[in-house]
């Protein structure tokens, strides 16, 4: 943790958050991800040793908390209500970012694995009466990704689940990420050409019901209508 030996409210926090990777792992923290391997695979890049030196400092300082694991359970990280309360400032960092930070999106950006991942935490589950599978290929990508939606879990397969697949979704990556950031709708990527669904009418049909997409799809929007009028 780097001091700035400047006694300022501002100085303090960027001594506990400014470090990198620190608010994106508050950022998987605040989205109920609390376990070392998980917080891992939605944050691609982080070593391991870095993820448990930040999620120290998270704990020293008083914004998390390490759960010890008691038999057969794994060690939880916690927010406090320290922690929670950065949700505020997650969320104007995001409108922020949305409004001023967010052009197209950069190839090394573009993984398949985090998209899916994010997904798997935005499922509606009261809208999932029954198992189904969805089988992704991203155009340029090799092999195919899955995603098991069952009425209770989800779960990311990169190897074939052994279910029948209930809706095979055909997609240019960077154009799924728009949608699911929030930038395009579903029916502008399939009437590009960039989207395609394949399963029953009901499955296709449902598949933009099955999840919340994106928290900040709401901001990414906002800004996008906002740059369109600027542009007008």
């Amino acid at each position: 943790m780097h001091l700035y030996g400047q006694y300022c409210p501002v100085a303090r926090a960027a001594e506990i958050l400014a470090d990198r990777w620190t608010l994106l792992i508050v950022r998987e923290l605040l989205a109920d991800v609390d376990h070392f391997n998980e917080l891992e695979r939605g944050l691609p890049g982080i070593s391991r040793s870095l993820l448990a030196e930040r999620l120290r400092l998270l704990v020293d300082t008083g914004v998390a908390d390490r759960r010890a694991a008691e038999r057969g359970r794994r060690v939880e990280y916690r927010l406090t209500a320290a922690g929670r309360d950065l949700k505020r400032v997650i969320d104007v960092l995001g409108d922020w970012g949305a409004h001023w930070a967010f052009g197209e999106p950069r190839t090394d950006e573009l993984d398949p694995i985090v998209l899916l991942w994010w997904m798997r935490r935005r499922v509606c589950f009261d809208r999932i009466s029954r198992r189904r599978v969805l089988q992704f290929d991203f155009q340029g990508l090799p092999g195919s990704y899955w995603l098991v939606l069952e009425p209770t879990e989800a779960s990311v397969c990169l190897q074939h689940p052994g279910f029948g697949i209930d809706l095979f979704i055909r997609a240019e990556i960077a154009a799924f990420y728009r949608l699911w950031l929030g930038r395009w709708t579903l029916s502008q990527a399939m009437d590009g050409g960039l989207l395609w669904l394949e399963g029953s009418p009901s499955d296709v049909r449902g598949f933009p019901r099955w999840f919340s997409w994106s928290p900040m799809a709401k901001s990414v929007r906002a800004a996008s209508g906002d740059q369109q009028v600027a542009a007008s």
